[in-house]
């Protein structure tokens, strides 16, 4: 089965009714849902998100959110997080954070190829926005 991992910017998106990019998060997420792949976040991910719906809406909303979470966790490996330092020091043209580049290692590790995401970084690597969303 096909997978997409998921990035926290999407994920943000979906649960905080005022950001702009909101519905569009919303229909990609309900499209999604109604396609044979397996989502996947990393644990890394799962910290970072935690930790932004905390700090900008409220711990009651991030505690539900983790509380809901029902997608795979794919753990970051001490392999994954070599090949992160690999990419930050490869790519100084870039500003990528270390989640994500621990994503890009999670992600080539895994073979996918496809991101629900709404930070550029990810089509800047080259992967490829679900729904041509970046």
């Amino acid at each position: 089965m096909e997978k997409i991992m998921i990035d926290t910017s999407a994920i943000y998106a979906l649960l905080d009714k005022s950001d702009n990019l909101h519905q569009q998060s919303f229909t990609l997420f309900q499209e999604l849902s109604t396609k044979p792949v397996t989502v996947v976040i990393t644990n890394f991910i799962l910290a970072e998100c935690y930790a932004l719906l905390t700090n900008r809406l409220s711990p009651e909303i991030a505690r539900s959110w983790l509380k809901g979470l029902c997608w795979p966790v794919e753990r970051i490996t001490e392999e994954d997080e070599q090949r992160a330092k690999e990419i930050i020091f490869t790519y100084i043209d870039k500003s990528f954070s270390y989640t994500d580049a621990t994503t890009f290692a999670v992600m080539e590790r895994l073979g996918i190829n496809e991101v629900l995401a709404f930070d550029q970084h990810f089509p800047q690597y080259g992967f490829i926005p679900y729904g041509n969303n970046a």
